[in-house]
């Protein structure tokens, strides 16, 4: 009766029925996430391929919550030992050069096939608003109707190298959620993709033809650490300028010198929109899994990323706990307000702020 009465009395203050409905269902909402996350149940579920599950688990690691830190640490650690049983694929490629509707297209060719595909879509975050815009899904819109698809955008925040901030740890949790095939799509920031080579198998580079990069086929950089170079968009009155583009990069990558995995990277066509050459870059991954498993380096080369990692969290540990003391966070204000008014410089700031915490 008391219910009835409150509800009445918001109609009354021009409150509908279903603004109340929708009130109380934010806060169910808000109540579920503060309760007590139980990792053994959430581990459980992740194994057992629930996917909302694995996006829970997901939003508590890239969480900058230090209570979530834990049990984070702890489910990553529950799913270790279910991991590793993928293929990881990181694509990049300038923006406009159609990464999202190529991975729409790899994807659905992957799914239908048999494979259970992971899109971990990293957005850029604007260095002004801190926002991002996360519309991978709404560019998707097929693939993520695909039971066997998954597809988790997440912002670079502060990461350089064209990965999320727990782009790794994220890879884990899906290999143990069943997924094989795991596709990592950048930020396609030029030549400073280096992060995401340090966690995939196989690069893919995407590239468009007649838009003058032709050129950084002969740069070192990202097309070295490219094992295969696909020019998209080679449909159409295109096609003549794509088989032009072909020819350039199959001549710069034969000016390096072989790769430690032996691979000789390839080039090839593909149309995303048409759906044409999407099957033969999967070959290629083929290929390029074939040999690197029987020469050693595909084993050599995992291990050689978890080192890569282990130094990267202790980097990333260090900075976290210098930035969260309470003495440092009181004096970096100090210091950030004294070189504002010129009485110090950055260099002495930073020194000082470091012999400090060598005492705390």
């Amino acid at each position: 009766m008391a219910k009835e009465k409150k509800s009445a009395l918001k109609e009354q203050k021009g409150v509908s029925q279903s603004e109340i409905t929708n009130e109380k269902s934010i806060k169910n909402v808000k109540r579920k996430r503060k309760e007590k996350v139980d990792v053994k149940t959430l581990t459980s579920a992740i194994l057992k391929k629930n996917i909302t599950a694995l996006s829970r688990a997901i939003t508590l690691i890239e969480s900058k919550n230090p209570n979530h830190s834990n049990t984070a640490k702890q489910i990553i650690k529950n799913c270790l030992p279910y991991a590793n049983q993928s293929i990881r694929i990181g694509i990049t490629g300038v923006p406009g050069v159609g990464k999202s509707t190529f991975i729409e297209a790899f994807g659905k060719h992957l799914t239908s096939i048999g494979k259970r595909v992971a899109v971990l879509a990293i957005d850029p975050t604007s260095s002004l608003t801190k926002g991002s815009i996360l519309g991978d899904k709404t560019r998707m819109e097929d693939l993520v109707k695909d039971d066997n698809a998954f597809i988790r955008p997440s912002a670079s925040g502060d990461s350089l190298g064209g990965v999320a901030r727990k782009t790794r740890e994220t890879i884990i949790l899906c290999e143990a959620a069943g997924f094989n095939v795991i596709l990592i799509e950048t930020v396609g920031v030029g030549q400073s993709e280096t992060t995401v080579h340090s966690m995939v198998d196989f690069f893919l580079l995407l590239k468009l033809s007649g838009a003058g990069d032709e050129l950084q086929g002969i740069k070192r950089g990202i097309i070295e650490m490219a094992d295969a170079i696909a020019i998209n968009k080679a449909d159409g009155d295109n096609i003549k300028k794509a088989k032009l583009a072909k020819v350039e990069f199959n001549r710069a990558l034969h000016l390096y010198p072989l790769k430690p995995s032996t691979w000789q990277p390839k080039v090839t066509l593909c149309s995303a929109l048409n759906n044409e050459g999407i099957d033969s870059i999967w070959n290629l991954v083929l290929k390029f899994v074939k040999l690197t498993t029987a020469n050693g380096y595909f084993n050599k080369r995992r291990s050689e990323q978890n080192k890569f990692w282990l130094i990267q969290t202790i980097e990333e540990q260090l900075k976290s706990e210098f930035f969260n003391r309470p003495e440092i966070k009181k004096e970096l204000v100090a210091k950030l307000n004294q070189i504002e008014a010129n009485k110090t410089t950055p260099f002495e700031a930073a020194n000082y702020l470091l012999d400090l915490n060598k005492f705390l």
